[in-house]
């Protein structure tokens, strides 16, 4: 089944008055580093925390009421559960949802709240997949598929009217891809309406697939590594979804752990908005990975926020010492009084906060009389970092920085 502008224009009308026209956000933090006027497209606000229940209404609203009785069944890392949840509760059908053994509890919680039956089963989101067929072939549900769909990509196509209603000067938009429901919808629809308008699309390194898959111009399952992207952990993208990236998407970059960490962190911080690792990847991809572009109007879709809390904690920390903002200090010390209060004044005189104090004595790496000293410093930034390395060397300590 083709996909078509007209049919992201109907599921527009269908999605009235239950997905929000989110806000699209000029965000001067990432226009400054990256040179450009960035918008943020902020799918994180929307109902359920993601994109995502565009799609999923758009498909269970157009299913055959013989359809409605049988139920629907979905797989998901998390956000495509929710919006299915949604959706089928709004039309009083039965859900269930297969989601992998360790997605978010939060994402789980969610779900649950919504009126699914969960079911966890899978190291991955393809295990999930696999599973949810499985369970399909018994049961006769419809199985609502989390991107390879028309009318799922038809419904995620309408973030490209609403951002086109708010910037129709839009130059350039940057999204993240994991199986490719999301970018496949709205660069079929600006394209169609504005073919100059470039499509970018960013995925995480660990999981590259639609980025493999175009470079071998065939489908490719990629075993990738887990991500805190989770949201766009895909081995395998889909056929239709393939098709429409190959024909609609002008370039695919990647970025890696810590830079989506840092993308996540400079949301929270300078915009005090939430990202989950999914949701930060198309910013990630503007300031690591496109600083050929400059002096273009664009826009980052901020596709979901619903981040696990201790993830977001870790991610946080992660962040923090990506960007210079804390480093963890070991050196050695002699074993006397006042030398680690010697140690502390020198860190001070720069500036640095300790966190967090390891006085060791008994490791066998150093020599009786001394001691190691682990230190948590919070600092300003890397020069901050570096500046301390240094006048520690400089009074003859040896210094390790992690």
């Amino acid at each position: 089944m083709d996909i078509s502008l007209e049919d992201i224009i109907k599921a527009k009308a269908t999605l009235r008055g239950i997905s929000y026209k989110t806000a699209l956000v000029h965000n001067p933090i990432l226009s400054s580093l990256s040179g450009n006027q960035v918008h943020v497209k902020m799918e994180n606000l929307q109902r359920t925390g993601s994109f995502k229940i565009r799609g999923a209404y758009n498909k269970i609203a157009n299913l055959t009421d013989k359809e409605k009785e049988y139920g629907v069944i979905a797989s998901s890392a998390g956000n495509h559960a929710q919006g299915v949840a949604v959706a089928a509760t709004i039309y009083g059908i039965e859900s269930t949802i297969v989601m992998p053994l360790h997605a978010p509890l939060s994402k789980v919680t969610a779900t649950r709240k919504y009126g699914a039956e969960v079911i966890l089963y899978g190291e991955v989101y393809d295990e999930a997949y696999n599973e949810a067929r499985r369970i399909q072939s018994e049961t006769q549900a419809t199985f609502i598929h989390p991107f390879n769909d028309p009318l799922v990509i038809a419904g995620q196509g309408t973030i490209a009217l609403e951002i086109l209603d708010e910037l129709p000067e839009v130059e350039v938009v940057v999204l993240p891809i994991g199986g490719g429901g999301l970018i496949s919808g709205v660069a079929l629809a600006l394209k169609t309406l504005n073919s100059s308008i470039k499509i970018i699309g960013v995925q995480s390194k660990n999981n590259p697939s639609m980025l493999e898959s175009i470079a071998n111009h065939r489908v490719m399952t990629i075993d990738g590594i887990p991500s805190i992207a989770d949201g766009i952990a895909v081995k395998t993208p889909g056929d239709l979804t393939f098709k429409l990236v190959k024909q609609y998407v002008d370039d695919i970059v990647t970025v890696d752990e810590d830079e989506i960490a840092s993308t996540m962190l400079l949301f929270l911080e300078s915009a005090k908005v939430v990202a989950e690792g999914a949701g930060a990847t198309a910013a990630a991809g503007i300031i690591h990975s496109l600083t050929h572009y400059k002096n273009r109007k664009m826009v980052a879709v901020l596709s979901g926020g619903n981040v696990d809390v201790n993830i977001l904690a870790r991610t946080i920390d992660k962040g923090l010492i990506k960007n210079g903002r804390k480093c963890f200090l070991t050196t050695v010390i002699s074993d006397r009084p006042g030398a680690l209060a010697q140690l502390l004044q020198l860190i001070a005189s720069k500036g640095a906060n300790v966190l967090a104090v390891t006085h060791r004595r008994e490791t066998l790496d150093i020599p009786i009389s001394y001691a190691k000293v682990e230190l948590e410093l919070e600092t300003i930034d890397a020069d901050q970092v570096q500046t301390i390395k240094e006048l520690l060397e400089e009074n003859y300590y040896r210094v390790i920085i992690q």
